[in-house]
């Protein structure tokens, strides 16, 4: 029996989103905790899994609030570092009108793409189910070669490895260099979560089937590929079948911020309870309702980490529509 159902790497940050505007008309931001790999493992913490991070914060004011949210978030920070030398990393998220958003990072460096292979914690990698991580911890060398160390340590103590690119273009210093490192993560993963820009920034497909086709022959390694498109809903090619289940609708979106990560996590949540073998086009339904379901309940928050939905308010959606 593995101590932790999933342990994620990667960043962790302060998100400042939009909080409307002071008396005298200047932009307020809202100092919110976040990184997609909290992220997810925060809704795995509200389905009942125990999760871990790994990752590394500044010795600053910002680096204690994102510990003390993993304590209160329930997330074990055995695996977080501190940097006593470099601040940790911020980030500026401009929503857009439908709530899209714009980032602009403040890390150059940033804490979270200092930590090396001789920090990591090698006893929670080879306790875990599920190995998570995205790309924000393989644009540079160092943080690199921590993650590519990680995913060999777990895949050596049968884990699984659950990966979802993040494209963030500002953060790369060539879209060569990201696509090179999407396609080292594509071809070391089992469960994959793609969104539809990724799927054609590394396939040049916008055909969703075609994309993910070229994936699959390319990566025979991937069982679960999951493409999501946003409100229109979500995609699985997984175990010979095609599924897609519309997104949900019903107002109320205030901004996207972790929408992706919501789904991703009970993507893992479906994964923890059924496996990657032989699940059936009705299973693969289940599964995309409850995570665009949940996904959607996030967008009608601010914020992430401290946002995600209880399971009984996922069900809830699910039992009305």
């Amino acid at each position: 029996m593995k101590k932790y159902d999933v342990v994620a790497l990667g960043e962790l940050l302060i998100d400042f989103t939009d909080n409307g505007l002071s008396g005298q008309g200047n932009p307020v931001f809202e100092a919110n905790p976040g990184g997609a790999p909290c992220n997810v493992l925060a809704m795995l913490r509200k389905l009942g899994y125990d999760a871990a991070f790994i990752g590394k914060v500044g010795r600053d004011g910002f680096g204690k609030q994102l510990a003390d949210v993993l304590r209160e978030t329930g997330i074990a920070t055995d695996g977080l570092r501190w940097d006593e030398y470099v601040h940790t990393t911020l980030a500026v998220v401009h929503t857009l009108p439908g709530g899209d958003r714009d980032f602009s990072f403040y890390r150059n460096p940033g804490a979270d793409m200092m930590l090396t292979e001789e920090e990591l914690p090698l006893n929670m990698i080879e306790d875990c189910r599920i190995f998570h991580f995205g790309t924000l911890s393989m644009t540079h060398e160092g943080i690199r070669k921590a993650t590519l160390k990680a995913i060999d340590v777990a895949k050596k103590n049968g884990a699984l490895i659950s990966f979802d690119p993040n494209l963030r273009p500002p953060l790369w210093d060539s879209l060569e260099d990201a696509a090179e490192q999407i396609h080292v993560g594509l071809g070391l993963c089992d469960i994959l979560k793609i969104a539809d820009n990724e799927i054609e920034f590394m396939t040049g497909e916008t055909d969703f089937d075609k994309g993910a086709a070229i994936l699959q022959e390319r990566y025979p390694n991937i069982k679960i590929l999951n493409v999501t498109a946003g409100a229109e809903g979500s995609y699985s090619y997984s175990c010979g079948y095609k599924v897609f289940v519309p997104g949900f609708k019903l107002g109320g979106t205030i901004e996207t911020t972790g929408a992706g990560d919501t789904f991703c996590a009970s993507v893992l949540g479906f994964v923890l309870e059924n496996g990657v073998k032989d699940l059936t086009e009705e299973q693969l339904t289940q599964m995309l309702r409850f995570a665009n379901a949940a996904a959607y309940l996030v967008t009608t928050r601010k914020g992430a980490i401290r946002s995600m939905p209880e399971k009984t308010e996922v069900e809830k959606i699910l039992s009305a529509h």
